[in-house]
């Protein structure tokens, strides 16, 4: 139980991307859950996202925009689900001893029903049941209610092999909707491509990013780096 003692503890897993945010936003909403802690997966060799792409220390920021600590499971790039599974249970039994009671992890999934079976029968392994408060969703309307709701977010990777490598680090925004290539999910749901957020009503202010290069990663993956902007936002 959390301090209240009537919401149920809830760890949200966070990829630094649009719908982990919102997921956050989604379960703020609700009278029923506390997310009491972020947690995301860390590569070894380049402190980064493992999905994403996004800098540990854009990671730190912004978890302390959401006024949440970050929890992290290191684990080597490109690894096997051995390895993943084990870095992500050692973490979520991490969690649950400092935060007793805690046995639910959230995800920000939106449509892929054998992600979300893996993901259930994984945690599962380790006691944990999860929630998935987006899943099922319009993604034409989520992603424009997302906009509307102040979430703002640059496109951090492009799969090139399903749209041109130009939309690796445009903002993610009504244009860009727009112009998105027929077949493209509206949220990128199938790996079309993945977003750094920076604003929204889960951070108590906006996170001041610099763009840096975009590379081409395993001859298919455009890829866009953000840092942290020493100036402020």
């Amino acid at each position: 139980m959390t301090r209240s003692g009537l919401r149920k503890p809830v760890l949200l897993c966070w990829s630094g991307g649009k719908d982990a945010a919102w997921a956050l936003h989604a379960l703020r909403r609700r009278d029923d859950v506390e997310v009491v802690s972020l947690l995301s997966s860390i590569t070894i060799e380049d402190d980064r996202s493992s999905m994403q792409g996004v800098r540990r220390d854009v990671l730190l920021a912004q978890a302390s925009a959401c006024g949440l600590p970050l929890l992290e499971a290191r684990m080597p790039a490109n690894c096997g689900n051995d390895v993943y599974e084990a870095a992500m249970a050692r973490a979520l039994a991490g969690a649950g001893e400092r935060w007793p009671g805690l046995r639910t992890a959230a995800f920000g999934d939106l449509l892929l029903e054998d992600l979300r079976a893996w993901r259930q029968a994984q945690c599962a392994r380790a006691g944990w049941d999860i929630l998935t408060p987006l899943f099922g969703a319009d993604t034409a309307q989520l992603a424009r209610d997302m906009l509307d709701g102040g979430l703002r977010a640059r496109l951090c990777c492009v799969d090139t092999g399903q749209m041109d490598a130009t939309f690796a680090g445009r903002d993610f925004d009504a244009a860009l909707l727009g112009d998105l290539p027929a077949g493209v999910d509206p949220c990128g749901e199938n790996g079309e491509f993945h977003t750094c957020v920076y604003d929204g009503p889960m951070f108590v202010a906006p996170l001041a990013l610099e763009r840096g290069e975009t590379v081409l990663s395993g001859e298919r993956f455009a890829c866009t780096d953000f840092l942290l902007d020493s100036r402020g936002a």
